[in-house]
This record gives structure tokens, sequence and C-alpha cells, in this order.
């Protein structure tokens, strides 16, 4: 019975250990800070108007809660001196710093009657955006991202204000988490040798 404990509390043993060598590698960190958050003139003006803040709220609450962004940089040297702000970086652990602008490239609101549900309709509403971030210092191109999202909800005949203001949030929230998702997917990638 013995031999049967030592056994199972060695095989236990081994798969802890294989499971904490087998563990994902610490996620890198970055800063990213928003310079600028436009429509595309396609985006319809009265479109524009409703999705642009909520995507800017969106974007800036990804920022400040995403555990691998630094929103802030307590200290941080001028950017115009490269060497010194590098040297920052490594000794924050920051894997990069980039000026992040956002393009909201999709747009759109519409309602259907639901043909089988009486005094009922859908509200949707789609929001596709695209990122792209230039290194700091340097101001290259270090990464591009796309999200988006629809959100589909069922509402009365009369659409409340509650209603319309979460179909945008919650497009704008998925599409601003899908399109970060792509740019660390980016930004984890080994660097090219050259």
């Amino acid at each position: 019975m013995r031999t049967m404990k030592r056994l199972a509390l060695c095989a236990l043993g081994l798969c802890v250990l294989s499971a904490t060598a087998l563990a994902a590698p610490k996620a890198k960190k970055y800063h990213f800070e928003l310079i600028a958050l436009t429509p595309k003139p396609e985006v319809k003006p009265e479109v524009a108007k409703i999705a642009q803040p909520r995507v800017q709220a969106q974007v800036t609450k990804a920022f400040e809660s995403n555990p691998q962004l630094v929103a802030v940089l307590d200290g941080a040297p001028d950017a115009k001196n490269a060497d010194a702000y590098r040297k920052f970086l490594v000794q924050k652990g920051l894997s990069g710093s980039y000026l992040v602008t956002v393009e909201i490239t999709e747009a759109s609101e519409t309602i259907e009657p639901i043909s089988d549900k009486p005094n009922t309709q859908r509200l949707d509403v789609h929001i596709a955006i695209h990122m792209l971030g230039e290194t700091v210092p340097g101001r290259t191109m270090g990464f591009t991202g796309d999200g988006q999202a629809t959100v589909k909800q069922e509402v009365g005949m009369k659409i409340r204000d509650k209603d319309r203001d979460y179909a945008w949030d919650s497009a704008a929230e998925v599409a601003v988490g899908d399109a970060l998702k792509t740019c660390f997917v980016q930004l984890d990638k080994p660097a090219k040798k050259q």
C-alpha cells in the first residue's frame, strides 16, 4: 500500500512539474497612448456622432484596465531623447510604447420588425474599427489591428434610450477588445531578423 501511495505522489509531482514547465510565458507589457479617433468619410455623420464617443470611452477604458497595458508613464524622459526613453522602458519592464490612432471604418444602426413576435423589433448595431500604433520613439509603424462587432437586441415598438445606449456601448466594447487582441498577436511575434 505504501508503494502505491508513493507512486501516486510521484505521478502527481510529475504532473505538477510538467504543468509548470509548459505554462505560458509571461505576457509582454506595453504603453499605448490614444492620439486620434476619427470616423472614415464613408460613415454617415449622424451615426459617427453616436459611435465616436462610445468607441473613445471603450478605448480609454481598455488602455487603462488591460493587464498588458500601462496607462501612464510617470517620470518618462522626453521621447526626443531616444536612448534615455528606451532605457526607461526597459527599466519599467515594457516591451514598447506606441501612439495609437483609431479609425471607425464602419458604423450602422438598423431596426427590423420581427415577423413572429407582434409589437417587437430588432435593433442591430454594427461597429468596425482599425487601430494603428506608431513606435515611441521614432514614430515608425508598430502594429495594426482590426475589430468589429454586431449587437442584435429585441426591443419594443418604441426604442428606449437605454436600449440604444446598451447596444452601442456593447458593440464598441467588443470591437475594441477584438482589435486589441489582433494588436497583441502582432506585437507578441518575434521580431524579424534583418
